[in-house]
């Protein structure tokens, strides 16, 4: 006869049993909730193709199964362009929405503010596009990561043919803000390091969205550089480009070197007054031949008709990819500090070829396109172009050390 003790501790277990896996396999019908955080309405003409991307990948990783078992669901919101609503939105995500995972950030204050969130409240966040030094170095966290080429290497990427003009004299003009700024100085820096006789004759920096083009080109004239470094965008380098070449600033005798110029989102708008011979970096998707690109583009033309790329598309996609593979890599977990051991040194597949994520700052490795640029069929377009690896275009790691305050 058994003992109805023992038979009762038997019918426990059994059901505690039933429960844990009732338990995991409603835990494994869940999705992974991935909360974005972006300026939709400020930057629709990025934030349009990277909700594409972002939509794109996540179909593609739904229809295969989702990663771990789980499907990924996308949940947006708008920062309206302010640090103090992407900071309630954040929490509202978190608290409300119940997300596993932060993503997002256009504007480099908003990806600051994004980054201080991830520390007070040690939250594993990825910053997509945001392209602040500060958020992997001066206020870098454990928590935070960042996708996108950092300042610093976009400016990098364009030193080494800035140096090969021998120019001694150079005018910079960029907006006054962080990105700008950040610009700005990185150039002087590393140009110092690399022709120490160079001379800065003149620096404009107008406030973000507000230039007075023709006061600016006056001041650039009037200090008679040999070479001028760019880190406008949008509609103020639309109007610095009419103005000075009106006022014949930018003719074929004033070489410039300008970051992010060649992205569509900032090339397209310029239509018939692109700055021909501009060495720019940027996004050259109706050229590159490689067969991971190709079959992005195939993808994302078959999803969405044959619409243009951006630099968002790409951005958006990569996103996605990145978190599945940090999720993967997890096995599955989705916790603050399982994500965090994910994703120091994690290696993931992009359109633009393998991309990782430095364990020393947590700034991914994505590669630049530089090259000049050019119209073909009344369109502006990059020619001439070559990619640079993103980790070609960092300091040391002493360096980063040094920037980088201990977690």
């Amino acid at each position: 006869m058994i003992n109805k003790v023992s038979l009762r501790c038997v019918l426990l277990s059994s059901l505690a049993a039933v429960g844990v896996l009732s338990s995991a396999a409603a835990r494994a019908e869940e999705p992974i909730k991935i909360g974005e955080i972006n300026s939709y309405k400020s930057q629709p003409v990025f934030t349009d193709g990277y909700k594409k991307g972002m939509q794109l990948a996540i179909d593609q990783i739904n229809a295969a199964g989702g990663v771990a078992g789980r499907k990924l669901e996308l949940i947006t919101r708008d920062d309206n362009a302010n640090p103090g609503e992407a900071i309630r939105q954040a929490e509202d995500l978190v608290t409300r929405e119940k997300v596993d995972i932060l993503a997002g950030a256009f504007y480099a204050h908003i990806g600051t503010a994004l980054t201080d969130y991830a520390k007070q409240k040690r939250r594993f966040t990825l910053i997509t596009e945001a392209l602040s030094d500060n958020i992997v170095w001066s206020v870098g966290n454990r928590y935070t990561f960042r996708l996108d080429a950092s300042t610093y290497m976009l400016v990098a990427s364009l030193v080494d043919d800035a140096v090969k003009l021998k120019k001694k004299r150079w005018a910079l003009i960029y907006p006054n803000y962080e990105f700008g700024t950040s610009a700005a100085n990185v150039f002087k820096k590393l140009m110092k390091q690399r022709q120490p006789d160079v001379e800065f004759v003149t620096e404009q920096a107008p406030p973000f969205g507000k230039i007075d083009a023709g006061s600016v080109v006056q001041a650039l004239s009037d200090a008679k550089p040999e070479a001028t470094f760019n880190a406008l965008f949008g509609t103020d380098l639309a109007q610095f480009v009419r103005e000075g070449t009106t006022r014949g600033f930018l003719g074929d005798n004033m070489p410039v070197y300008s970051i992010i110029t060649g992205q569509p989102e900032y090339l397209e708008p310029l239509r018939d007054e692109i700055p021909k011979n501009w060495v720019v970096t940027g996004y050259p998707w109706y050229s590159i031949k490689t067969p991971a690109h190709q079959t992005f583009l195939t993808e994302y033309q078959a999803k969405y008709g044959k619409e243009n790329l951006r630099f968002g598309s790409i951005i958006g996609y990569a996103t996605i990819k990145a978190i599945a593979a940090g999720v993967a890599a997890s096995g599955g977990k989705t916790d603050t500090e399982s994500m965090i051991k994910a994703f120091e040194g994690l290696e993931f597949d992009t359109p633009d070829g393998k991309t990782v994520f430095r364990k020393i700052d947590h700034q991914a490795t994505w590669g630049l396109y530089v090259g000049k640029l050019a119209v073909e069929d009344g369109k502006g377009v990059m020619v001439d172009y070559h990619f640079a690896p993103g980790d070609t275009l960092l300091p040391s790691d002493d360096e980063v050390r040094k920037l980088r305050p201990a977690d």
